[in-house]
């Protein structure tokens, strides 16, 4: 696949994909596509060796899986693992706020957002909605506005003038976002009722969240940088599923791609959760065989890193800094932040030296006087008992309502992770 058909094609489904919802249909679709059955979780399966499947649980995350011939027990799982959500700003239960003759929403701030880059925007708002029909059934649907219809509008520097040395952001009273000039009492859940191609007779419920409605695009004078919302970890999803696509088909490969990474992951449809143990464990078949398999199975986790910022290059330690279009970043942590450890950092170099060239790789491990982040890569790795390994590729950023990312990384990764599912044989890990 060349750079310019990833580019292209991972810029077309952040852009369809503004919520964890809108990401996991987009994934749906591109599986579907490509020869994938969707299987319900209520039903018994009867899968055919070399068959594709995937799985959705909540609307929100998703298991995908190419069901190998070979014996699990003997050869295991190959799993790459990524999340669907965002940092972002999420509509509360109960929103509607009169303020001086304009209509505003209330927000709670989802995950570890960076704030201030959210004032000034064209936003729109997406996600689930659920609602009785004109029978009364329940029923859900994804909602998407997609023209700017709202604004947070910055306090003017006359009226703050600290604003550059000194502010800081209250989200409870500062971040209300604007949608209309009105003295008139609205309906915010008629108002959503009018988006749906349904006869509604009530909006019952609501997981909506504010996005930027600036598109996607490469920017930078070399065209070298991806400039997005939602890099973290939507680069990480499209990569692994169009890695996905190419296993060989030999062995059983899998790809998680679930929500509420950025809160910890502890819900049903999280990292925490139960749904890639459950998956696996009708895979593999009776106790001890999941257990044999479990010692033959590796995790990649991929999640974005921490790119080394020009203007800010004192907060990474120099030995460890990773540099955007340099290559797929391992990355470590003493404290098991990341899940990386010799054996599995030496997996990824094996797998980045090929017969045609090698790639690419870089490392990073944060200031001893820092922590850094997290990742799904330990907390799966202690619920399966999953040796696992934490990559990414280096973006600047992080957090932000528009991320910095290298496009010619894209390459790098996707040829890293399918030589990760397509290769005969891995090395005994157990062993090192």
């Amino acid at each position: 696949m060349t750079q310019t058909d990833l580019c292209t094609g991972l810029l077309e489904f952040i852009a369809a994909s503004p919520t964890p919802f809108h990401a996991t249909r987009s994934l749906a679709a591109l599986l579907c596509e490509s020869g994938f059955t969707r299987l319900n979780e209520k039903d018994a399966w009867q899968l055919q060796e070399g068959g594709r499947y995937f799985v959705v649980r909540g609307g929100s995350s998703l298991v995908a899986f190419a069901y190998g011939s070979t014996a699990l027990a003997e050869n295991g799982f190959r799993v790459i693992g990524a999340h669907t959500d965002s940092p972002c700003l999420k509509v509360k239960p109960s929103p509607e706020l009169q303020t001086k003759g304009y209509y505003q929403l209330g927000i709670e701030v989802y995950g570890g957002a960076l704030l201030n880059p959210w004032y000034d925007r064209d936003l729109s708002l997406a996600g689930n909605v659920v609602y009785l029909d004109a029978s009364g059934e329940l029923r859900s649907t994804l909602i998407d506005f997609v023209e700017p219809i709202a604004t947070i509008p910055s306090l003017a520097i006359h009226l703050d003038r600290e604003a550059n040395t000194s502010r800081t952001v209250n989200p409870q009273t500062d971040m209300n976002v604007l949608l209309r000039q009105s003295d008139d009492k609205i309906n915010f859940r008629a108002m959503l009722s009018e988006l749906i191609d349904d006869d509604v007779q009530e909006v019952l419920d609501f997981n909506l969240s504010f996005y930027d409605t600036q598109p996607p695009g490469v920017v930078g004078l070399g065209k070298e940088f991806i400039a997005s919302a939602r890099l973290d970890n939507l680069l990480s999803c499209y990569l692994g599923a169009k890695a996905l696509l190419n296993s060989a088909g030999e062995h059983t490969s899998i790809l998680l791609c679930s929500d509420h990474e950025e809160v910890g992951s502890r819900s049903d449809i999280g990292a925490q959760g139960p749904l890639l143990e459950e998956i696996i464990g009708r895979l593999a078949g009776d106790q001890e065989a999941r257990q044999r398999a479990m010692r033959r199975s590796v995790l990649i986790s991929a999640d974005n890193a921490h790119g080394v910022h020009p203007n800010y290059s004192k907060v990474h330690d120099d030995q460890h800094g990773p540099l955007l279009n340099k290559g797929p970043v391992i990355k470590f942590d003493a404290n098991q932040s990341y899940a990386t450890n010799s054996s599995t950092s030496a997996l990824v170099r094996w797998l980045a030296k090929g017969n045609d060239a090698d790639i690419p790789l870089q490392q990073y491990v944060t200031r001893a006087d820092m922590r850094c982040g997290s990742t799904i890569g330990p907390i799966t790795a202690a619920g399966l008992g999953i040796t696992a390994v934490d990559i990414g590729l280096a973006t600047f950023a992080m957090h932000s309502v528009r991320e910095l990312a290298g496009k010619h990384d894209l390459g790098h990764m996707y040829e890293l992770l399918s030589r990760f599912v397509s290769r005969k044989a891995l090395p005994a890990l157990d062993s090192l």
